[in-house]
């Protein structure tokens, strides 16, 4: 099933600009896989938590399952949807994840009350190494959600088993036979980061 609205929808996917889609990998790559400050697990829950406050069902299940195959526990990935209420994050990564959260909103919610609570646990470099992370999220949300990307079926399987609980649903994201995608960028190479 496919919303005529979609039609030709893998047209506008990004890689149908060379140039862009090079330089965003990059931007990705600098961003998401490059060693930093922040952990990998740390950089990919703030991805999800930006995707789950952007709105972009497709985002949410990438970023979700790109935890999952970091080997990450399904309580904590699920744990992302109340993390305020969950005794799987510390308090410094509740701050972050408050960043993500109201730095994905629109209006932005981020005012100088979550700058003086990150600082209580992270240096300035850490805080701006999270705002890259909120900002390629947005990116992607955007991107994604715009043209409602199909969402690969390994990333769609594990997200119902583990998020439609939570309220995460695939919606628009499904796409025609046609479109469907079997593998998740990073089933193939795990050092991937593809949302």
């Amino acid at each position: 099933m496919t919303d005529a609205k979609y039609q030709d929808r893998q047209n506008l996917e990004i890689f149908c600009w060379p140039e862009l889609m090079r330089t965003f990998q990059d931007l990705v790559e600098l961003v998401m896989v490059r060693p930093g400050n922040l952990s990998r697990q740390l950089r990919s829950e703030l991805f999800t938590m930006a995707s789950i406050a952007g709105g972009c069902q497709h985002c949410q299940a990438h970023g979700a399952y790109t935890l999952h195959l970091m080997g990450v526990e399904p309580d904590r990935i699920r744990d992302l949807w109340t993390f305020e209420q969950s005794m799987e994050f510390s308090e410094a990564e509740k701050a972050a994840l408050r960043l993500a959260r109201d730095g994905a909103l629109v209006p932005n919610a981020v005012e100088p009350g979550h700058f003086a609570e990150l600082r209580r646990h992270y240096p300035d470099r850490h805080i701006v190494e999270m705002l890259a992370v909120v900002s390629l999220a947005g990116w992607y949300n955007r991107w994604n959600n715009s043209i409602a990307t199909v969402t690969d079926r390994e990333s769609v399987e594990w997200a119902e088993a583990n998020l439609k609980s939570l309220g995460w649903d695939l919606g628009k994201h499904a796409g025609a036979i046609h479109e469907q995608r079997r593998k998740h960028p990073r089933s193939t190479d795990p050092d991937r980061i593809e949302y």
